[in-house]
C-alpha cells in the first residue's frame, strides 16, 4: 500500500495521455509532469496514445464504445501495478473504460483536466467568436446541433460519447485536477464534482528561468499558440497594424493561410514563423518586447504565459479565462477588441524601462508560484491523500 513519509510518496505512478492531433500545452505539461516524478524519484511510467494515428472514423468508434484497445492498457496496469494511474487526456482512444480497469486494479484515479474536454465537443468552450457554454453535464446535443466540429459524424460521436460515458468517468475517477482557481470554477459549473476537484498550478523547470529581464531591448511582440479561431489571432494581426508594432507568430494550425492572408491586407507589420520547437521559442522569446495572447475563450492556465513570465517578458491577455490569475487583471484587455490591443501594445513599446521593470516582477512571480519544488511538494500530497 502506497503511503507518505516524511513528505514524500513511496507509490508508483502510471501516467496515461492521448496527445492532441495538434500539440499544445498539454504536452508540454505531461512532459514536465513525468519530469517531476523523475525528480522525485517516484517510479513513473507513461503509456500515450496519439489521435495522429487513428483515422477520424476510429476515433469516432471509440469515443462511443469508451477506448481504443482497453485490453492492452488493462494488461500494462497489471504489470506496472500502479498506485496511482493519473491520466491527462482521455479522448477518444483511452477512454473511460482504460479509468475504470484501472481502477478495478485497485489503483487511485486522477484526471487532469487542461480544457472543458468532459463536455465540449472541441474543448475549449468556445463559439461564434466568444465563450460558449451550452453543453453541461450530460447536456452535449447543442454540439451536434451546431456542427462544431463541422463534421457531422464526429459531432454525432462526441455529442454521444461524451454523454454516455460521463457517469462512468465520475464512478472512476478519485480525484480531478485543474491548473487555475478559474478553471475548477468552470469545471464545477459544468458538472465536475467540486468536492473532487483539486487545483494543482502548473510550474516551469529551473532552465526556463532567467536572471534579468531582456524585454527593454525586446525587437518585436511576440504571439505563441495554435493558429485557431478561439486564440483569436487575427486580434492581435488587426493590433499589429493599428500600433505599427512588429508581431511575429509562432504556431501552426487550420488558420495558418487566412491569418498570412489578412495580415498582407492589411499591411500589418505581421511574420508568422510557423511550428517551433523548444530551443526556437526561447530563443524568441529572448528577443521579445512583449508576449500577446489575445485569446477568446477562457484558457486555464497556458504555458506561453509562464514561459513568458519565466523568461521576464511582460504579457498583455485578455480577461478571459485564468490569465488574470497569472499575469494580474492590469494587464489584461477585453476580448475581441483591436484597439484597445493596439493601445496597450503601443505603451509598452514606447517604454523600455517599464518593459524591463514589469519583466523583473515576472520573473520573480513566477520563481516564487510556479517553480518545481512546490509542484512536487503538491503533487505528491495530493498523491497521498487519495
Amino acid at each position: 500500500m502506497a503511503r507518505a513519509m516524511g513528505g514524500r510518496f513511496d507509490g508508483r505512478v502510471l501516467v496515461l495521455h492521448n496527445r492532441y492531433r495538434i500539440a499544445g500545452g498539454e504536452e508540454r505539461s505531461v512532459e514536465l509532469h513525468v519530469r517531476a516524478l523523475e525528480e522525485a524519484q517516484v517510479p513513473w511510467k507513461l503509456i500515450e496514445r496519439r489521435s495522429a494515428d487513428s483515422t477520424r472514423i476510429g476515433s469516432g468508434i471509440a469515443l462511443l464504445t469508451g477506448g481504443s484497445r482497453v485490453g492492452d492498457l488493462a494488461a500494462a496496469v497489471r504489470r506496472f501495478e500502479p498506485h496511482v494511474v493519473h491520466a491527462h487526456n482521455i479522448h477518444p482512444l483511452i477512454g473511460p473504460r482504460a479509468l475504470a480497469a484501472a481502477r478495478q486494479s485497485g489503483a487511485r484515479i486522477v484526471l487532469h483536466l487542461h480544457n472543458a474536454r468532459l463536455f465540449c465537443a472541441i474543448g475549449v468552450a468556445s463559439r461564434d467568436g466568444e465563450p460558449c457554454f451550452r453543453c453541461r453535464g450530460r447536456r452535449t446535443l447543442p454540439g451536434l446541433l451546431l456542427n462544431c466540429r463541422d463534421s457531422v459524424p464526429e459531432a454525432v460521436a462526441y455529442a454521444a460519447g461524451l454523454a454516455l460515458h460521463q457517469s462512468a468517468i465520475w464512478q472512476a475517477v478519485d480525484r480531478f485536477v485543474t491548473p487555475s482557481r478559474h478553471g475548477a470554477e468552470q469545471l464545477a459549473m459544468l458538472g465536475v464534482p467540486p468536492g473532487r476537484l483539486t487545483v494543482l498550478p502548473h510550474y516551469l523547470p529551473a532552465d526556463a528561468f532567467v536572471g534579468e529581464s531582456r524585454a527593454g531591448h525586446g525587437r518585436y511582440a511576440l504571439v505563441i499558440g495554435r493558429l485557431s479561431d478561439e486564440k483569436a489571432i487575427d486580434v492581435a494581426i488587426e493590433a499589429a497594424a493599428a500600433s505599427g508594432v512588429p508581431l511575429r507568430i509562432a504556431g501552426e494550425g487550420p488558420l495558418a493561410e487566412t491569418l498570412s492572408g489578412l495580415a498582407q491586407r492589411l499591411e500589418a507589420p505581421v511574420r508568422l514563423l510557423g511550428r517551433l520547437d523548444r530551443a526556437e521559442i526561447a530563443r524568441e522569446l529572448a528577443g521579445a518586447a512583449m508576449l500577446v495572447l489575445p485569446s477568446r475563450y477562457h484558457e486555464f492556465a497556458p504555458y506561453a504565459v509562464l514561459e513568458a513570465m519565466a523568461a521576464g517578458v511582460p504579457v498583455v491577455g485578455t480577461t478571459l479565462g485564468g490569465v488574470a490569475e497569472l499575469i494580474g487583471p492590469e494587464n489584461c484587455v477585453l476580448p475581441n477588441d483591436p484597439q484597445s490591443l493596439a493601445a496597450r501594445m503601443s505603451s509598452l513599446w514606447a517604454d523600455g524601462e517599464l518593459r524591463r521593470s514589469q519583466g523583473q516582477m515576472l520573473i520573480a512571480t513566477a520563481r516564487e508560484r510556479y517553480g518545481g519544488e512546490r509542484y512536487r511538494r503538491d503533487l505528491l500530497l495530493l498523491y497521498a491523500d487519495i
